[in-house]
């Protein structure tokens, strides 16, 4: 069972269901059997790996409850990807889509994803390479993948389509935001993490390229 002040803490951010909370509890005894022997998340972050990865990616759903239709690129240890899945897994309807390019990290998502109950679609590739491959998704999210000039790059084809981005960022996302804005032209909103007062979740919507 999940520890009860981890349980709280999660809560705090979503109101989880009995079941998704094992799926939760499954997921998290996976990546720590897997981290062993395959480097899914800093080691130094394992000891609060309720709060630092759990809840801080279960901040994603919190944001959009109504939301269906999810795409986690560069999924890696499975944040926020697993936990989107873990909770979608109660909705018929929902579809969970995870990119990453490494087979032994797709190896890990699939088979925690099975052992949760989960419905989520794992795809071994290249983000550039995957496009034809995936539904228009409502959100995209990613999580520690790379700089926000280069990350609304990636997500062009779909965030000029409708889609909306979720991304965590760190303390030095005002910068990030500065570097992109001589390239892109988007709708911002901020997000401030209610796990760490150095993280945000940017929000982004409406994705252009500037002209010239």
């Amino acid at each position: 069972m999940i520890e009860e002040k981890h349980l709280q803490t999660l809560r705090q951010i979503y109101p989880l269901s009995e079941e998704c909370a094992e799926r939760l509890e499954i997921f998290v005894a996976r990546l720590l059997e897997w981290q062993k022997k395959t480097n899914l998340v800093a080691p130094s972050t394992l000891d609060d790996i309720w709060s630092r990865h759990v809840a801080d990616s279960l901040q994603c759903v919190a944001l959009k409850q109504d939301t269906r239709t999810w795409l986690d690129i560069g999924s890696g240890g499975g944040f926020p990807g697993l936990v989107i899945a873990a909770v979608m897994a109660e909705h018929s309807n929902a579809e969970v889509s995870l990119v990453e390019s490494l087979n032994k990290k797709t190896a890990f998502l699939r088979q925690t994803n099975r052992q949760m109950g989960a419905k989520a679609k794992v795809i071994t590739s290249r983000i550039e390479d995957c496009y034809c491959l995936i539904k228009q998704p409502e959100v995209v999210t990613a999580r520690a993948l790379t700089s926000l000039p280069d990350l609304l790059d990636l997500c062009f084809p779909w965030l000029s389509q409708g889609a909306t981005g979720l991304f965590h960022k760190g303390r030095e996302y005002k910068e990030e935001i500065q570097d992109s804005r001589s390239l892109w032209e988007y709708d911002l909103i901020h997000h401030t993490s209610a796990i760490s007062s150095e993280s945000v979740i940017l929000e982004i919507k409406n994705l252009k390229r500037k002209s010239g």
